[in-house]
């Protein structure tokens, strides 16, 4: 018996592989499904199963773009309805794979398809549970995302039975490998690790502790922040079915001269730059968004960035498939190209540029107590601004400002200072502002971080949003 946790960072997603006597199960796969045909073909083993724990509202899973590839069955839970061929398994369904065996445990409360499956080893005693989004370390999938016609209350009290009845009952020796870590949305407060025992989470999790149904159902709606917008979006793909990522790859890897790019942007077109913040405002296209590859990418592109329009790329050199593929992850198709030779060509060609200035925090303290036009816009998210932010700050947070009536309320004498946490996220705010005509901007390098550290901007904690 083999179990293989592959963990994307910038997504806080895990997927399994499994493997016994040669035959491999999958279980929540990635988009990007190559690397799984790969690690197959590496250990001389068959894919015979795909398993799926729910329809995902977070990425764009690789169940069917596998299922071709392969010909393994895709395997979810009951109550699961598709637009595709799949094997809707009963509760308590078992599936042979080599000499160990997977039982399907339906867990509604997530989402009402919710299932994990239990590994039993060769001596066919529990070993491991796959709990996709009904169990993490330290928390529970939060109800309010795929629920149908069911309230979050109904679907918390869902939840409140599936962890009495089918998680409580399991042996604490019992390995848990949840779908996500740290830094996911669809759970609250999910802990460090990406693993752990059943005994642990019986100790550790607020979720398994003694209390009523009642009480568990507030503890667990209470304090829920906005999904991301992106995330309906991905559910309903995942259950209504998508195009090829080959396909994608094909149309979006397509090079475009700098005339050719021109020629593209004379129709409504989004411009997205994946080059490091740093490099990003010294120098860009006209109109550019920036998201850079170096932070949580895909989140932010699924945040920011329109489905219905189409996407032009530029990019460090040689990250464009990396660009596609992880733009790919959450559901964007229509890509249409990169400029290639990157920014460099546009430059070298002798087009117009744009830039957003950099200053440091200290120019940023010299500059507040004379400029009476400045202000400084805050774009963590509440939890942190009201932790401490800059005296007559306004928080803004990023995923807040495709709300044009937000941005509206800025007037155009306005010198406005942008700083986020450590300075990606402000960087992207920038860019947008720019794109809605905002040009009176300055980016705080290192942001938050470091205007707390040098403390020479007077800190408060008073709320002041922006309404």
């Amino acid at each position: 018996m083999y179990i293989l946790q592959l963990y994307t960072g910038c997504l806080s997603e895990a997927a399994y592989y499994i493997e016994s006597e040669g035959e491999a199960a999958i279980i929540d796969p990635l988009r990007d499904v190559d690397a799984y045909i790969q690690l197959a073909k590496e250990r001389n083993t068959v894919i015979k199963y795909i398993f799926e724990t729910h329809f995902h509202a977070d990425f764009v899973s690789g169940h069917l773009d596998l299922s071709k590839k392969t010909g393994a069955p895709i395997i979810f839970g009951p109550d699961t309805t598709t637009n595709f061929p799949v094997h809707i398994a009963k509760d308590g369904e078992d599936f042979k794979l080599g000499n160990i065996t997977l039982q399907l445990l339906h867990t509604p409360g997530h989402t009402i398809e919710s299932s994990c499956y239990l590994l039993k080893d060769e001596s066919n005693q529990p070993h491991a549970i796959f709990t996709g989004d009904t169990l993490f370390v330290g928390d529970v999938g939060r109800p309010d995302l795929s629920s149908g016609n069911l309230s979050k209350e109904e679907l918390a009290g869902i939840m409140y039975d599936t962890l009495q009845n089918k998680i409580l009952p399991l042996s604490d020796k019992i390995l848990v490998y949840p779908a996500h870590g740290a830094g996911s949305s669809c759970g609250k407060n999910m802990g460090p690790n990406t693993f752990s025992t059943i005994g642990e989470e019986k100790k550790n999790n607020y979720a398994l502790q003694a209390q009523s149904k009642e009480a568990f159902i507030k503890v667990l709606t209470d304090g829920l922040a906005s999904p991301p917008v992106y995330f309906s979006i991905n559910a309903q793909i995942n259950k209504d079915g998508y195009e090829s990522l080959d396909l994608i790859k094909s149309k979006a890897l397509a090079p475009l001269s700098v005339a050719a790019f021109k020629n593209k942007l004379k129709s409504d077109y989004i411009i997205l730059d994946t080059r490091p913040a740093d490099i990003f405002t010294q120098g860009f296209v006209p109109g550019s968004l920036f998201i850079g590859l170096e932070g949580r990418f895909a989140e932010w592109a699924g945040n920011i960035l329109s489905f219905t329009l189409p996407i032009l790329l530029i990019t460090e050199l040689g990250k464009e498939e990396e660009t596609v593929i992880r733009l790919a992850r959450v559901g964007f198709s229509k890509m249409e190209g990169y400029l290639k030779g990157g920014f460099e060509a546009w430059k070298k060609a002798g087009e117009k540029i744009d830039l957003i200035i950099d200053v440091e925090s200290d120019e940023l303290a010299m500059d507040i107590p004379h400029d009476p036009n400045l202000q400084v816009i805050d774009v963590r998210e509440p939890t942190e601004f009201t932790e401490g932010h800059v005296k007559n700050a306004i928080n803004l947070p990023l995923h807040e400002m495709t709300d044009l009536a937000q941005i509206a309320n800025f007037e155009e004498n306005q010198n406005l200072y942008v700083h986020c946490g450590g300075g990606y996220r402000s960087v992207i705010a920038c860019s947008v502002l720019k794109s809605h005509g905002m040009h009176n901007l300055r980016n705080v390098v290192g942001g938050w971080a470091k205007i707390k550290e040098e403390g020479t901007v007077k800190i408060v904690k008073d709320a002041r949003v922006l309404n």
